[in-house]
């Protein structure tokens, strides 16, 4: 292999005292690129999201390097070692786990210390899963979109941001856990029940699925089987009507607010159904907007 890498790749010039940000497999090994191999042969150095997964990449391909662990915890202090190589003369590659550095993943610091102390960052480019799942996903308007990656932990906090994605006109892209993946869905599925969601799961692997259906849909269609909520999730949000009708009539959200302000979320929720027979879920997407913004 890194004989056929040096013969497509080996042409161009790599210059050294640079730091090449190399893009890798999401899960599929086959993915990587010609260049990226002739790339890790070539550096003398390769910093890493988590060395014991790196190395065994490394190994596969047959190339053995010194390794500098780059991580979010510790990418400050990695970054001066990386400009001290580069200060010596030397070629440096950052990998991540997997697909391209700096997006969602580690690398970022590392490539703004970098260029901050004179040095070139060159990426070397490859997979990335949001491209990935965007390619299959079938959204419809070729127009913008709005990648969130993973969602914050914090309950309000991942509900405020929710409800702006649900607000939003464009394509939103999203990566969930399999652990989470189910809130994720009853969540949207209040917020936005019509709009058009794809499920990209495991994607390059073995067991890779990508499904397409309306969101207030998933949560049934995850419940249908186990397996559905196994592995990593890529989730597509797809555009919505730019001109919507609003989730919940003037009066109606009068109400609502009223209530909330006495009871907790579900009982306002069911109470104001009752009282304005108002749909439940538009009341529930416009409660949980209303919390976020208190």
């Amino acid at each position: 292999m890194l004989q056929a890498a040096a013969s497509q790749a080996g042409g161009q010039e790599y210059p050294a005292a640079t730091l090449y940000v190399v893009a890798t497999p999401i899960g599929n090994l086959a993915d990587i690129s010609l260049r990226a191999v002739h790339t890790l042969g070539l550096v003398d150095a390769v910093a890493c999201e988590d060395t014991r997964h790196s190395g065994q990449l490394l190994r596969h391909l047959g190339i053995d390097k010194p390794l500098l662990a780059a991580h979010e915890h510790n990418e400050r202090e990695a970054a001066q070692a990386v400009v001290a190589r580069l200060l010596r003369g030397e070629r440096v590659a950052y990998v991540s786990d997997a697909g391209t550095p700096a997006i969602s993943d580690p690398g970022a610091r590392l490539v703004a210390s970098v260029r901050a102390a004179g040095f070139r960052a060159l990426p070397i480019p490859g997979v990335s899963s949001v491209v990935t799942a965007l390619s299959v996903a079938g959204v419809e308007e070729n127009g913008p979109f709005r990648f969130v990656g993973f969602l914050p932990s914090a309950a309000k906090e991942r509900e405020r941001l929710l409800s702006e994605c649900a607000r939003m006109h464009e394509t939103q892209v999203l990566f969930e856990a399999p652990h989470r993946i189910e809130a994720l869905c009853a969540q949207l599925a209040a917020l936005c029940p019509e709009r058009a969601l794809s499920l990209c799961r495991e994607l390059t692997k073995q067991f890779e699925s990508v499904h397409t259906l309306a969101a207030g849909q998933a949560p049934a269609w995850l419940a249908e089987q186990p397996q559905r909520s196994r592995g990593e999730f890529v989730v597509v949000l797809h555009a919505s009507p730019a001109a919507a009708e609003p989730l919940v009539e003037a009066g109606h959200e009068n109400t609502l607010r009223i209530l909330l302000r006495e009871l907790p979320l579900k009982q306002a929720v069911v109470l104001a159904a009752e009282i304005t027979g108002a749909a439940r879920n538009g009341l529930y997407a416009r409660a949980l907007e209303i919390k976020a913004q208190d």
